[in-house]
């Protein structure tokens, strides 16, 4: 899984980036493992939950007649581009109208979205990019092309390891939306908040994970995930 340090982004071989690469090029049997794990659970979660998929779809698409599936082009391992899955939660062509990122009371979730939200059901076609490899169970989550060239130098470390659907830092900041409200209310616009007060301490639990990446660690997390989720 992990390519060999000169094969690397120039912008990742740098000082700040070598003492995450060395542990993790320590951990090469926990790495397998860990996608061994991920594509073990991304099938059997795929066929188990396949009703449940086929029916937020039908909701979807009974709601506005538009689009089941919204797909955006994020960066995961290596500053790789992809397209993300996930089901649409906010209006047709929403990224025209507004922000990156998303506010708790944004009109431009739709009233179906806004119930797939509270319960991170919007996230299971995620599933499919799991099975290809473009993303893991447990990582840091992708984001798109302009906060990622916000990164400082050591936040690049993250890229060494593919994107992750949930991690200590999305549970850590479950009510995201209510800390961009205040910041917002405050003046400054959503992506400013975002960057300049959000994204620091996110990478901080993102740089503390890469030092102990494998399967059990994964599961207590997505565990951990489960229970708040279930909340």
């Amino acid at each position: 899984m992990l390519k060999k340090w000169e094969e690397l982004p120039e912008n990742m071989r740098t000082d700040a980036v070598r003492p995450y690469y060395d542990i993790l090029a320590g951990k090469k049997k926990a790495l397998a493992g860990k996608r061994f794990m991920d594509i073990l659970f991304s099938f059997i979660l795929t066929v188990l939950l396949s009703p449940v998929m086929l029916g937020i779809a039908y909701a979807i698409r009974a709601e506005d007649k538009g689009p089941v599936f919204y797909r955006q082009e994020r960066i995961t391992a290596y500053g790789k581009k992809f397209r993300i899955f996930k089901f649409r939660t906010m209006v047709v062509d929403a990224d025209k109208k507004g922000a990156l990122i998303t506010g708790k009371n944004d009109d431009r979730i739709t009233r179906v979205g806004r119930k797939l939200r509270g319960c991170r059901l919007d996230e299971l076609p995620q599933l499919f990019n799991i099975l290809s490899g473009e993303m893991s169970f447990v990582g840091t989550r992708p984001e798109v092309e302009k906060y990622v060239s916000c990164y400082t130098e050591s936040m690049m470390a993250t890229l060494l390891l593919p994107a992750g659907v949930t991690s200590e830092a999305s549970i850590a900041f479950k009510e995201e939306d209510e800390l961009l409200a205040r910041y917002t209310a405050n003046g400054e616009t959503a992506d400013e908040a975002y960057v300049k007060n959000i994204l620091p301490r996110k990478m901080r639990y993102n740089l503390r994970y890469l030092k102990k990446a494998g399967v059990p660690g994964d599961l207590k997390i997505m565990i951990k995930t489960v229970l708040e989720v279930l909340k």
